[in-house]
């Protein structure tokens, strides 16, 4: 592996704003699988680079990925006996050095790319977050986007909500009621969000609660969705003004969880 191959992908990582773990041998005695100095970055679904497979790579990733999970702020150094107990047969030991890098961010999903979608999008784009842009119309996405956006042509976009994973932000845009109504039951049943914004009036709220309470959605699931969305001191009808209202108050309700969990 050269250098600049871990570095360009550990770079390529920070770009699209997903955390990972840098494992590096840093010390051998005996005979062990790898040199030092050899590493890996671990995600929390992928793998990158090897310190020589087996058991030894197994434990580096299982302790690699709960740090990742408990959201670990400082390194950690693990030594390990390549004896039959770690089902190694190289007979040496390796110490391991495991640092965090990255905190993790916030995932957006948002339905629709029309004005208000691209809008929102292009400020969203600026801050430490992560973007799944969802639209059935591949023409409305620009020709290129950030790094951190992931663009989702699907025919049926309610399809994709339980793709998405736990903790998502959900921001429902798009120009198709009965697409709204069909997204809205989807997340507010799947349940796990941290938020979910639906652009409407107040009397599409009321015609939106009276339908999703007949499909079996309690009224304390109805009270976690905000609709209309976006703060309500930013007023007014152009798309941008719209964008700045929902944008304010997704960092209004990321901040708050942050310190919840602080």
């Amino acid at each position: 592996m050269r250098t600049d191959d871990w570095i360009t992908r550990l770079h390529d990582l920070r770009q699209r704003g997903e955390p990972c773990v840098v494992a590096t041998l840093v010390d051998q005695q005996g005979s062990t699988p790898r040199d030092a100095g050899s590493k890996m970055l671990i995600t929390a679904g992928d793998q990158f680079y090897t310190l020589g497979g087996g058991n030894l790579e197994f434990q580096v990733t299982a302790i690699a990925r709960e740090m990742l999970q408990q959201g670990a702020k400082t390194s950690r150094l693990e030594r390990f006996s390549l004896g039959a107990r770690l089902g190694q047969c190289c007979g040496g030991m390796a110490s391991v050095l495991l640092e965090p890098l990255g905190q993790p961010q916030p995932h957006v999903v948002v339905y629709g790319a029309g004005h208000v979608g691209r809008a929102l999008v292009n400020i969203l784009s600026t801050l430490p977050c992560r973007i799944t842009w969802v639209d059935a119309r591949a023409s409305e996405f620009p020709v290129h986007v950030d790094p951190q956006i992931t663009c989702v042509v699907d025919d049926e976009p309610e399809g994709t909500v339980a793709q998405m994973p736990a903790g998502s932000y959900f921001m429902v845009l798009t120009h198709d009621h009965q697409l709204d109504f069909a997204l809205s039951e989807k997340i507010l049943k799947r349940g796990d969000f941290r938020y979910f914004g639906l652009i409407g009036s107040e009397t599409k709220r009321k015609r939106f609660d009276y339908r999703l309470s007949g499909k079996g959605i309690s009224g304390e699931q109805l009270m976690r969705m905000r609709c209309p969305v976006g703060l309500p001191d930013v007023r007014g009808k152009l798309p941008a003004e719209i964008a700045v209202a929902i944008a304010g108050e997704f960092i209004a309700a990321y901040g708050a969880q942050n310190q919840a969990v602080n």
